[in-house]
């Protein structure tokens, strides 16, 4: 049974940082989560005004961040030491764990930065696990033909594509998360097994399709929450069409959130934050 469009979530422009012009899609309210996706922002600019502040030294502790470059290069640096470069199709899988505290900076001052970021919840049992990250480069994430002049980038999980299993550099996430990023032309299709556990989305970042076995249409700028059922089929209604597909299993648990920490209770909530300003949430 294919997954139909259920509900649209238009993003909204804002800001985060030091003053970063995004569009939030997924976490403009509690209301507008997808479990166990917390939030999904997009960012893009030839402006240096509207990202060159970044996002200088803060907190995290709870969940997962997932940084995906198209264009520019930004700078990762935490309180491990750890550097890492993000440039053109690069990602970094960060899992925030019992507490991390890094920047995010942009390295030009000038031409276009565009790419996502993803909060992905982690389940009460890994929340206080050591935080860790990784970098992978562009050249690490398999992109497949799908023969219709489109393409797939397996980013984490893993595809089908002509018979054969293109496997991302992302493996062994508690959710099983899959993040896929496909490009398609005018009036070509998309279709893949999805497993019937899991929620999926689609952000369509380039042009429109049309979802499901009703055709419904979903256009850039837009994240589509879609329903149940085990396979999903896409068509692009304009050329160099391109989306993200992010599917994962629901964990079902309470989620309690204050800024960038995200736990299961209040209790949490307080000593995230009693462990922040004590200096705690670094040194366990």
């Amino acid at each position: 049974m294919q997954k139909q469009l259920q509900q649209i979530i238009p993003a909204r422009a804002t800001s985060d940082g030091a003053g970063v012009r995004i569009k939030r899609s997924l976490g403009q309210t509690q209301q507008a989560r997808f479990d166990p996706f917390l939030m999904l922002d997009e960012f893009g600019s030839e402006s240096a005004n509207d990202y060159i502040a970044g996002f200088p030294s803060h907190p995290h502790r709870g969940f997962e961040t997932v940084t995906y470059m198209l264009e520019g290069h930004m700078l990762h640096e935490d309180h491990m030491g750890n550097k890492g470069h993000l440039r053109n199709g690069d990602v970094q899988w960060m899992t925030a764990g019992r507490g991390i505290i890094h920047s995010e900076m942009p390295q030009q001052e000038h031409g276009l930065m565009r790419g996502f970021q993803l909060w992905l919840n982690l389940p009460a049992a890994e929340k206080m696990k050591p935080a860790h990250y990784k970098d992978i480069p562009a050249s690490e994430i398999p992109v497949a033909q799908l023969g219709n002049g489109g393409s797939i980038k397996v980013i984490a999980n893993s595809a089908v594509v002509n018979g054969k299993v293109i496997s991302g550099p992302i493996q062994g996430i508690t959710t099983q998360a899959i993040y896929w990023d496909v490009h398609l032309p005018l009036n070509e299709s998309f279709a893949h097994a999805i497993p019937a556990t899991h929620n999926t989305f689609i952000y369509v970042y380039e042009g429109a399709i049309a979802i499901g076995e009703d055709k419904r249409k979903l256009e850039a700028g837009n994240a589509g929450l879609l329903g149940a059922g085990d396979e999903i089929s896409v068509t692009a209604l304009n050329d160099a069409t391109r989306f993200i597909l992010l599917a994962g299993i629901p964990l079902k648990e309470p989620i309690a959130q204050y800024g960038p920490f995200v736990m299961n209770t209040s209790d949490e909530i307080e000593q995230a934050i009693q462990d922040y300003r004590s200096g705690a949430l670094i040194n366990y």
